[in-house]
Order: structure tokens, then C-alpha cells, then sequence
């Protein structure tokens, strides 16, 4: 079975920067089991990283959500805490000016993975949005969302999104 982790947006910014929240930084333990368990059994790590330019308040995303966050080669678009240390010259890396990444989409596709689990933050922003690309790209595999894995600044979006992975045939394990 080809399995992958998809790591979302576990950046800087979205930890302890501009758009930190409570309970970002108590992933980090969490995520770094589930990545030594992936890496310990050969299968595939893959990160998102949201990464925007200096004109992003001018783009879309910024005009309805202006706060600048994850500048490219920021140290706020860095990966958080130990987490970088599973993100290696040889990983797939997806840097993203949105919420989903097409370009993921379409590498999930040529590899043909049979189970994707998605960790990581903002729960219903980019893990959902990015969760509904991998559905969209192996609308065959096993997709999981670990719920103890991620998280969002707003708890009833945060299971609002939860639900809606579930309605969409997206396993959400460890919840709650």
C-alpha cells in the first residue's frame, strides 16, 4: 500500500506569528510522532507551505483577510519548531499563494497513493480545502484527516470543518 503524510501549513506565522492561535504550538508533538512513524516505514512526507509575496495585501486573499503572513524566505514561512527537521532536500514541497494547491493535486495523482493522511493547520481553511484536492486527484484512495493533528483559530469552524470532511468521504480519526 503507497501511503503519503501530508503536512499542511505548519509555518511560523500560523504557530506563534501573525496568525498564531491558542493550541497551534501543542500540534508539534503530535505531528512529529505521526512524521518519525511515517518516515520509520518508508512512506512519503509531503508539505505544504502557504507562501505569499510582498504585494500580498493587494492580491484576493489579502483584501479578505489583510494580515500579512508567510512572506517568502521569511523566517515566519518556515516550518515550526521540530517538524523542519522531516522536511529534507528530497521531500516534496508545495508552496502555495492560496488556501489549496493544484500543483498537489496533480503530483498525488501521478503517484497513485492508495492512503493519504492530511495533519496540520488551519483546519478549515487549508487542511479542508487541500483534503477536498487530494479527493479530487485519487477519488479511489483512503483519504484521513487526524483530527488530534490539526487545528484552527475558531473551535466550531474548526468541527464545522471536521463534518464536512466527513461528508465528503474524508476519514476523520482521533476526534474529540
Amino acid at each position: 500500500m503507497k501511503k503519503a503524510l501530508i503536512i499542511v501549513d505548519y509555518q511560523n506565522d500560523f504557530v506563534t506569528g501573525s496568525l498564531g492561535f491558542p493550541g497551534a504550538a501543542a500540534l508539534e508533538e503530535p505531528i512529529c510522532r505521526k512524521a518519525e512513524e511515517y518516515q520509520k516505514n518508508g512512506d512519503d512526507i509531503i508539505f505544504t507551505f502557504d507562501t505569499h509575496e510582498t504585494d500580498y495585501l493587494s492580491t484576493e486573499e489579502g483584501k479578505n483577510l489583510p494580515v500579512e503572513h508567510c512572506l517568502r524566505g521569511s523566517k515566519s514561512w518556515e516550518l515550526y519548531g521540530k517538524i523542519a527537521e522531516y522536511c529534507t532536500a528530497s521531500t516534496p514541497c508545495f508552496e502555495k499563494p492560496t488556501f489549496p494547491s493544484l500543483e498537489l493535486g496533480n503530483y498525488l495523482r501521478k503517484q497513485g497513493y492508495d492512503l493519504i493522511e492530511i495533519v496540520g493547520i488551519v483546519s478549515n481553511i487549508c487542511v479542508l480545502s487541500n483534503a477536498v484536492i487530494a479527493k479530487a486527484a485519487l477519488p479511489d484512495a483512503h483519504i484521513v484527516v487526524d483530527a488530534s493533528c490539526t487545528a484552527g483559530p475558531d473551535p466550531v469552524l474548526h468541527e464545522k470543518a471536521l463534518d464536512v470532511m466527513g461528508g465528503l468521504h474524508i476519514e476523520v480519526t482521533n476526534r474529540g
